[in-house]
C-alpha cells in the first residue's frame, strides 16, 4: 500500500496485487467519506448475516475508487491547488482510492475495463466537480 500526499495531506491511496492478504484489510481511515476494504478467504467461510444500521452521516465532498479489471491507466494525482502531485500507473488488479484534490486518467492499453465506485447521492455532473486544464 502506498500513499500519495502533499503537505500532511492524503489524496490518495494506491493498493496493488501485492498488498492482498488473508483475512479483513481495511485501508481507508474510519473519518473517510468512502470505507474501502478487501476481503481474502479460503473456501468454508461463512460471513454472518448483517444489516447496516441507519446512521446520519454529513459528506461536503466526493471521493472516488477505482478498480482496473483489465488493462492498465496511468493516473496523475493533483492537489486542491490543481497542482500535480504524482502519476501512477494501475495495472490489472489494482485499486486506486482517491480522497481529496483532483485526478485525471489515461488509458495506456486497448480494452482497458476500470470499476468506479463513488460515494452518493450524486448531484449531477455540475455540482459534483469542476474541470481543469491539469497539464
Amino acid at each position: 500500500m502506498a500513499t500519495i500526499e502533499k503537505d500532511g495531506v492524503r489524496l490518495a491511496t494506491l493498493i496493488t496485487v501485492a498488498d492482498r492478504a488473508e483475512g479483513l484489510s481495511f485501508f481507508s481511515e474510519d473519518d473517510d467519506f468512502i470505507q474501502v476494504g478487501m476481503w481474502g478467504y479460503d473456501a468454508g467461510k461463512h460471513l454472518q448475516a448483517h444489516i447496516h444500521n441507519v446512521v446520519p452521516r454529513q459528506i461536503d465532498r466526493t471521493q472516488e475508487v477505482i478498480c482496473v479489471l483489465t488493462g492498465r491507466v496511468q493516473c496523475t494525482v493533483f492537489d486542491e491547488s490543481e497542482q500535480r502531485v504524482e502519476q501512477v500507473v494501475l495495472e490489472a488488479g489494482d485499486v486506486l482510492i482517491l480522497l481529496r484534490g483532483g485526478h485525471s486518467y489515461d488509458i495506456l492499453e486497448d480494452g482497458t475495463q476500470v470499476l468506479e465506485v463513488k460515494n452518493g447521492p450524486y448531484p449531477g455532473p455540475d455540482a459534483d466537480r469542476r474541470r481543469f486544464d491539469g497539464e
